[in-house]
């Protein structure tokens, strides 16, 4: 049995993957923002624990995370989705991003440094916006490209502890894309050669193979069924 805390755990593909690693009988401890939801949906998963903790608010994660445990496996899946374009810049909008993805999840690992140990893994969330921007992606696409550089000096600083990343493409069963319109969807499987759009179960199953496979160590992995070269 190993212990599983997912940052991020309450919605989408973080609790996908609680719910995957509770199942299988890991001792799980999920985050969100809001403290009845994570002990709600602790519940509803199977989960031993639920705890608050706001990413986009780094001075109190350590607080947040004062009660947890050795960790053997370390999922960041906390996201938000930011429109935002040069054109129209919304500042506060990008300071909170830029702040969760960057500067909360390094404070998580930080708070968490005493709690990992030589065979502990670690999955950061980022995104293929990076590599194809839309309109709209500014901070998106920014942010998750900083999550390249995140992954690689981890992986040095807290060496041998395992550090990677997953960039989920368009995840078409996900809370967001779900209710998209299916003209759109359509026009996005047509232009992935694997002719199909990623799901949560695909992304849920490549974290656990970056958290498992003990000689993948500050690689970014796509999930996105060959996206970029449509």
């Amino acid at each position: 049995m190993s212990s599983v805390l997912v940052v991020g755990g309450t919605s989408g593909i973080g609790r996908e993957f609680a719910r995957m690693r509770a199942r299988r009988g890991d001792e799980v401890v999920v985050t969100g923002r809001d403290a009845h939801r994570a002990g709600t949906v602790a519940k509803e998963i199977g989960a031993a624990q639920g705890l608050a903790l706001d990413l986009s608010r780094p001075t109190g994660i350590a607080a947040a995370l004062a009660g947890a445990g050795r960790v053997d496996h370390l999922v960041i899946a906390g996201v938000s989705r930011d429109e935002n374009r040069v054109a129209d810049y919304d500042i506060e909008a990008a300071l909170r991003l830029v702040t969760l993805k960057l500067v909360g999840y390094t404070e998580v690992v930080h708070a968490l440094g005493p709690r990992l140990h030589d065979d502990s893994a670690v999955v950061l969330f980022g995104g293929q916006a990076k590599e194809r921007p839309y309109p709209g992606a500014t901070t998106v696409a920014t942010v998750n490209a900083g999550v390249r550089g995140l992954v690689n000096t981890l992986a040095v600083e807290l060496a041998p502890v395992r550090v990677n990343a997953v960039h989920p493409g368009v995840v078409g069963d996900s809370p967001y894309w779900a209710g998209k319109p299916e003209e759109l969807l359509a026009g996005l499987r047509a232009r992935t050669p694997a002719g199909r759009l990623a799901t949560m179960a695909d992304v849920v199953d490549a974290v656990d193979f970056l958290l498992r496979n003990r000689s993948v160590n500050a690689v970014e992995l796509a999930v996105d069924g060959g996206w970029l070269l449509g």
